[in-house]
This record gives structure tokens, sequence and C-alpha cells, in this order.
């Protein structure tokens, strides 16, 4: 990230593209948590998702960051199979 002057930051297109990915996996992970059935598993998912991504939210490592990414993923696939099973 670079200064752009007036306090702000820039990203390269790079950054603003990996940016794009982790907030669409969290938007992803937050609607399937949606459809956990009990509210308690709600609540508790919710909050361990929200604090897992702010917890790295300040990664700047290219790799670390495509392997969150990545680990993200495969969790919210084992959340949707989990799911899936349960309404079968």
């Amino acid at each position: 990230a670079v200064s752009c002057g007036s306090g702000q930051t820039c990203l390269s297109p790079c950054q603003f593209l990996r940016r794009q990915q982790v907030l669409q996996l969290y938007r992803k992970i937050l609607r399937a948590i949606r459809e956990v059935p009990a509210e308690q598993d709600r609540r508790y998912l919710k909050d361990w998702a929200r604090e897992e991504f702010r917890r790295n939210k300040d990664a700047t490592e290219e790799d670390a960051i495509r392997m969150m990414i990545t680990q993200g993923n495969m969790q919210l696939q084992e959340l949707q199979r989990t799911l899936k099973l349960a309404k079968s």
C-alpha cells in the first residue's frame, strides 16, 4: 500500500483484487452461517468468522494471504457440506 496524499493509502491492482477476494469470502461465509438452524451455533460461528478476519486484517505477506483465502474457502465448503447433510 502506498500513500496517496490526504491520509489515504492506495492499493496496487494486485492488492485490490486480493482485498476483493477476501471480502467476497467473508460475505459467502456469513451467508452460509445464516443457514445454520441453531441460533447459538449461528452466533458462535459469526463471532468466530469475524474474529478470524479481524485478526488477520493487517497481513501483508502475499503467500500467507493466499493460503488464508484457500483455508477459508475449504472451511466454507465444509460448512456448506455439513448444512447440506443436515437438510437431507
